[in-house]
């Protein structure tokens, strides 16, 4: 599949710290699949890609006052790259 399924990079402690050591965490698109992810990575970054680990968090109640309503979903990809490939993102 060609389409682009990145939709951000998660820049949080935890994600900090895994990236040190390889494991890079990425939102992606509710209909991604592990290899979707794994050629997207691929060609965005130039590197090679050891594997990908998905999970779904799913939505939450929320209340605002006196309206209730809900906090929409979202799929989240952690890419393990292999030894010795590091993503330079520039800042």
């Amino acid at each position: 599949m060609s389409k682009f399924v990145i939709k951000k990079r998660f820049v949080t402690e935890k994600a900090h710290k895994q990236s040190e050591s390889g494991v890079y965490t990425f939102g992606v698109e509710l209909d991604a699949r592990k290899n979707d992810v794994k050629e997207c990575i691929e060609k965005a970054y130039s590197v090679k890609v050891q594997s990908v680990n998905i999970t779904n968090i799913p939505g939450k109640k929320k209340n605002f006052r006196n309206t209730r309503g809900f906090k929409s979903g979202y799929k989240k990809a952690f890419v393990t790259l292999k030894p010795g490939m590091k993503i330079d993102f520039g800042s």
